[in-house]
């Protein structure tokens, strides 16, 4: 049996730069039933130009007069002595601490806290910092925003020729617009990396809602990933585009079920539905009244919903004897 889907509650930067705010989204992330809750390690000067550009979503989701990259990231900067804070957190809370590592020395960093490392889109053209992660033999979880299958090759030989057995990656398919439109979801891109890879696979969301999620389980998603946050009104870049803790536990029951609901693909009568055998599946009745030694024909056979009767499927064995007893209207042959 499959190992059950290994879903990611992506705190990110919803902490908004506050330990204590890290903490609450652990908090319900644990209420949500996740396997792992995952924030984002950085120093930013070893990050981002001093002249990096915002995106145009982060644009639009921040009220604040930052106006570059650095600017942002420096805000919501949280240090390594905090993150070792929030693992010892994680741990008492019995939740999977990771984080992302968007540069070298934070990866370097994160070894001693965390056996798994996911690679954001925005490193899979980073040969170091793919190399560094690759050496380090652990378990990797790689996004694939803005990236086609060409360059999700290239990435994936550079971890393989680092170290890494294949066996330990997931690729997950992800489009890094927040929030993304349905129309550029492309979930089927997904079994597309599975087939030419032959690789487990996941995926990344940042759709509004949990329905995708949901269908790319259906699909054959092994890891999902979900930003959530604490309110979506609140001042940061990806707050709007992530769920609520309500939403994120919604979407933990629904993958549950969809995982029961996928079952091991055999088909067979299952133990709920054995007993309406006998109520629903039909047998073989006599039409009208019939005679002992009467031809038995389609003007005096039927077929109804009947308890222990002769099985339809054995219809044309009975059409064209003759009957061996007399038989009442709606009588069982």
């Amino acid at each position: 049996m499959k190992e059950p889907v290994f879903i990611i509650a992506e705190a990110g930067v919803n902490h908004n730069g506050s330990v204590t705010l890290a903490k609450k989204l652990i908090d319900q992330a644990v209420y949500a039933g996740v396997d792992a809750v995952k924030f984002q390690t950085w120093k930013t000067e070893l990050l981002i130009t001093k002249e990096a550009k915002l995106a145009k979503y982060q644009e639009h989701n921040i009220d604040s007069d930052i106006s570059t990259q650095f600017e942002m990231a420096k805000a919501l900067e949280l240090t390594y002595e905090n993150f070792r804070e929030l693992k010892t957190y994680c741990v008492q809370k019995e939740i999977l601490f990771l984080s992302t590592p968007d540069e070298e020395e934070s990866a370097k960093f994160l070894l001693e806290l965390q056996d798994i490392f996911k690679i954001g889109s925005g490193e899979l053209n980073n040969l170091p910092l793919l190399r560094l992660i690759g050496s380090f033999g652990k378990k990797v979880i790689l996004s694939t925003g803005m990236s086609d299958i060409g360059q999700i090759e290239n990435a994936l030989d550079v971890l393989i020729e680092a170290g890494m057995v294949k066996e330990n990656i997931t690729i997950l398919h992800a489009n890094t617009e927040y929030p993304t439109p349905m129309c550029d979801v492309n979930l089927k891109a997904m079994q597309t990396i599975e087939n030419t890879f032959k690789i487990n696979v996941g995926y990344s969301d940042h759709t509004l809602g949990i329905e995708v999620p949901i269908a790319a389980v259906a699909m054959g998603a092994r890891v999902i990933e979900k930003h959530f946050t604490l309110d979506k009104n609140m001042d940061g870049p990806d707050h709007i585009a992530s769920l609520d803790p309500t939403e994120l536990k919604l979407m933990v029951i629904a993958i549950r079920n969809i995982e029961l609901a996928l079952g091991d693909g055999i088909k067979k009568v299952t133990k709920s539905e054995r007993p309406n055998i006998e109520v629903i599946r039909k047998s073989i009745v006599a039409r009208c009244e019939i005679k002992k030694g009467e031809l038995l024909t389609v003007s005096n056979l039927t077929v109804k919903r009947a308890k222990h009767g002769a099985c339809p499927m054995s219809w044309d064995s009975f059409i064209g004897s003759y009957s061996k007893k007399d038989y009442e209207e709606d009588e069982l042959i």
